[in-house]
């Protein structure tokens, strides 16, 4: 008899301290800070390398010339498109110079000719006339 009262006694502090013991919430956050300081726009992908000039279209700068953003940083209409030159992009095996985060853009001249060939939504996804399998953005 006093094996099992001392049983029950510890059984019921036991579930005594498990219903005291606070639960622990779970919480899941993501920064991905500030966008990149780049002269001429950054690529809409991870790790966001600044892109080279010629690479985004007039499209995507504003009327003072400022970049309008792309990827998790994109402030455009939900609807937007733009022309990219997707000629200087390492993904199509451009292997010229990329300009630094903070350096300053050169100056156009205005003999400058911006030659697109391929449509983009900032997010990430071509278009091309066509959905792509992404549906109506």
């Amino acid at each position: 008899m006093r094996y099992i009262t001392s049983f029950a006694l510890a059984a019921v502090a036991g579930i005594a301290m498990a219903a005291t013991a606070p639960v622990a919430q779970a919480q899941f956050s993501i920064s991905i800070g500030t966008a990149p300081s780049c002269p001429y726009g950054y690529y809409d992908y991870s790790p966001y390398r600044c892109s080279p000039r010629g690479y985004y279209g007039p499209q995507y700068f504003d009327g003072g010339g400022a970049f309008i953003g792309v990827g998790p940083w994109f402030h455009g209409a939900s609807d937007f498109h733009g022309s990219v030159n997707n000629r200087y992009d390492p993904q199509h095996g451009y292997r010229g110079s990329l300009p630094r985060a903070g350096q300053h853009a050169v100056a156009q001249s205005r003999s400058y000719s911006f030659r697109g060939n391929e449509v983009r939504d900032g997010r990430g996804h071509a278009n091309n006339g066509h959905d792509n399998g992404h549906g109506k953005h």
